[in-house]
């Protein structure tokens, strides 16, 4: 199939699935900082920094029952992942061989459950599951989310054909961007507020 075909060539940098989230929050984001070269400060806002050190703290404990919970047999973690395909690379908190023989990732989230998986990570993580399925040589039907802000919540999302047509179609427009196309700010007014861009963004 065409649509999945080499993306990108082994000359151009490699992506990482932050950097996805990024330009589906703002594809003029990526443009800015990508091809124009101005960098963003968010390691010095605040309310980043407490986000990261909550998140980074919560993974030191040892969350108990998961492997048994998930069917695992065995886990690795802060595993570092690089498709040459897609032209992606980066580190997911855990990947498990499941009972089935099938691998799956996992990643810890300090957040709620809000009855609904936010989309951005179900494409981080279906961007988990395509360096997945290049690594390890096999299918990845599913991902996992652990929810820390309440009480380690677990879920399972299914990683169908849809969610992987919709990452190698966002993969693609940042890949246009990077070429040198300048897209189209975000829909949402909203996001403009807190950008640190807002000032040389024409909306």
């Amino acid at each position: 199939m065409q649509l999945y075909q080499n993306l990108f060539s082994e000359f151009e940098e490699y992506v990482t699935p932050t950097d996805i989230i990024e330009f589906i929050y703002c594809p003029r984001f990526t443009y800015f900082m990508r091809n124009l070269g101005i960098r963003q400060y968010e390691e010095k806002r605040f309310k980043v920094q407490v986000g990261r050190e909550k998140h980074l703290d919560k993974k030191q404990q040892n969350i108990k029952q998961i492997r048994k919970r998930i069917k695992g047999v065995s886990k690795e973690q802060e595993k570092y992942l690089v498709s040459k395909k897609y032209g992606l690379k980066g580190i997911v908190d855990e990947v498990y061989l499941l009972e089935d023989g099938t691998y799956a990732p996992l990643d810890y989230k300090f957040a709620e459950y809000k009855d609904k998986e936010f989309d951005t990570y179900k494409t981080q993580m279906a961007m988990y599951s395509l360096m997945l399925e290049e690594v390890y040589k096999t299918n990845v039907s599913k991902f996992f989310l652990v929810y820390l802000r309440s009480k380690n919540l677990l879920k399972e999302i299914e990683f169908d054909d849809k969610l992987r047509k919709k990452c190698v179609k966002y993969l693609s427009d940042y890949k246009k961007v990077i070429a040198g196309f300048y897209p189209k700010a975000t829909a949402s007014k909203a996001r403009c507020i807190d950008c640190c861009y807002r000032n040389i963004c024409e909306k």
